[in-house]
């Protein structure tokens, strides 16, 4: 993994989930539908114009990802927080392939339908599908599944870590403006997709 995304002070961000579902159509016009294993939230950044003093780390951040090859982590706006009222540290404890986490520890208020959250030791991020009033006691639900086990791992729901990589070997620094002091301002758009 190479670092953390220097610059999140994004003025638009594009987050999709990418869902493999194989689709086949009988005659009499029935369909069957089976998933294939391996959700990824992908997403896509913009910047408003920045002074290319402040772009250059920027620059060679990117430069460093080597195209596709690393990894780093983007940690999504405080507007992607948990928006019920949790506070504290809640556990989750379940099996690989659950999407009902059994949870405790020193936590309480609540988790709402959309909240996106990370377990302690995995590097996927889940979203929790429905709204759950306490969240020192029961289950929450989420999707994708559990890709492997947890066992009361503490659960992070404000400014969640997302692991990605780049989504294209290509990377523009696009500069048209330019300061009254003739400084340059760069735009630019980085398009990534969750690695784990």
């Amino acid at each position: 993994m190479s670092g953390s995304l220097p610059l999140t002070n994004f003025s638009a961000i594009n987050f999709k989930s990418n869902q493999k579902t194989l689709v086949s159509v009988a005659e009499d016009g029935t369909q069957f539908t089976r998933q294939v294993d391996g959700q990824r939230f992908s997403f896509s950044l913009s910047y408003p114009l920045i002074k290319q003093s402040e772009f250059k780390p920027m620059m060679a951040f990117i430069m460093s990802q080597r195209s596709r090859k690393e990894t780093f982590t983007v940690t999504l706006p405080a507007n992607f927080n948990s928006s019920g009222t949790a506070s504290g540290t809640p556990h989750g404890t379940a099996s690989a392939g659950a999407t009902s986490i059994t949870l405790g520890g020193g936590a309480s208020g609540s988790f709402k339908a959309g909240d996106i959250i990370k377990f302690a030791n995995h590097t996927k991020v889940y979203m929790i599908v429905s709204d759950h009033a306490d969240i020192s006691t029961g289950t929450i639900t989420i999707e994708p599944p559990l890709k492997s086990a947890i066992s009361s791992q503490n659960i992070t729901y404000d400014s969640v870590p997302i692991t990605v990589r780049l989504v294209s070997d290509l990377q523009e620094f696009k500069t048209n403006s330019i300061t009254n002091t003739g400084e340059l301002l760069f735009t630019y758009e980085i398009d990534v997709s969750e690695a784990f």
